[in-house]
């Protein structure tokens, strides 16, 4: 396997920026692709180790491109994730006034994070959306957009000046960005990870949601991500994009998925990795009955029933 990381491109955008806080991407060759799923391609056909990719932004949640990415085509599984906060600059060619522009681009979920913004000083600008906010900047300099949002240390790489800067309708802002490699063993548990699944249910009838979510509450597993993605099957059907607090060789986890394995159509297993958001020491407590030494004497227990020695 080659030693490149993949990453929505071009250089400049903040995929880049958040990837080279990783210590491991210091001795990876680092290969920007044009689009979420070209990069996610470069892992499944080996032209690259991993690709590294957006995922959700505290604005508007998830980052649907990532999401109905994973959720289809040849199984992949995330490794790593990174929290960058996100402040944008207006990027424009030199000599560029705020009354000359009437064109402004940059990555969709861009948009959700300077909206108030941009109806406060550029109400009659038209918005494009483009591949990547540093891909913006590129068109920018191109001559075919007047300015783009980006991160403000792009500027340099495309010629351009930031007129405004710190730029953001939520404060911290941030965004979720994750390593995703080839499905092998998850690292080792550090008792304070979050592990992600895509579930498909069996049919649609009342308490179909709740049945799924209740094998994660029955078990004390707090949910930090769900999301429902289309399936192509038609108006209604739905799968759920999940993350919950955990590790997959925790004993509630894994008894986790396997009642969901049991219950639902299809699970897919995107991965089990530690949190960006805290620390080991951090993690909270579990609930009482919860962890997995009560986990191995409740079996223990029925193992001596089933032997008549309870």
């Amino acid at each position: 396997m080659p030693a490149s990381y993949a990453y929505l491109g071009p250089e400049g955008t903040f995929t880049e920026v958040a990837l080279r806080t990783l210590p491991e991407a210091a001795t990876r060759e680092l290969i920007p692709y044009v689009s979420v799923q070209s990069a996610l391609d470069a892992v499944r056909v080996g032209e690259a180790e991993a690709a590294f990719v957006p995922i959700e932004n505290s604005v508007e949640g998830g980052i649907t491109t990532t999401l109905d990415e994973l959720v289809a085509g040849e199984p992949l599984m995330i490794y790593r994730e990174v929290l960058l906060s996100i402040t944008f600059a207006l990027l424009v060619r030199p000599g560029t006034k705020l009354a000359d522009i009437k064109t402004v681009s940059a990555h969709p979920a861009a948009q959700p994070q300077v909206r108030n913004w941009l109806r406060t000083n550029l109400p009659d600008a038209l918005w494009e959306s483009a591949a990547s906010n540093a891909d913006a900047a590129r068109l920018v300099q191109e001559g075919r957009y007047d300015a783009a949002f980006a991160g403000e240390f792009a500027a340099a790489r495309y010629g351009l000046e930031a007129l405004e800067t710190g730029i953001h309708d939520a404060e911290n802002a941030q965004t979720r960005f994750v390593l995703v490699g080839r499905p092998a063993r998850p690292a080792a548990p550090t008792g304070a990870d979050k592990t992600s699944v895509v579930l498909w249910q069996r049919d649609d009838h009342p308490g179909a949601l709740r049945d799924l979510l209740g094998e994660f509450a029955s078990r004390g597993i707090n949910l930090m991500l769900l999301q429902s993605r289309p399936t192509g099957a038609g108006i209604g059907n739905y799968c759920f994009c999940i993350d919950a607090e955990g590790h997959i060789a925790d004993r509630r986890m894994a008894e986790t998925l396997m009642g969901l394995r049991r219950i639902c159509l299809q699970v897919r297993f995107l991965g089990s990795y530690p949190r960006a958001d805290i620390t080991p020491a951090q993690s909270r407590l579990t609930l009482p009955g919860t962890s997995d030494e009560e986990f191995m004497a409740a079996a223990d227990w029925v193992a001596r029933c089933q032997d008549g020695r309870f």
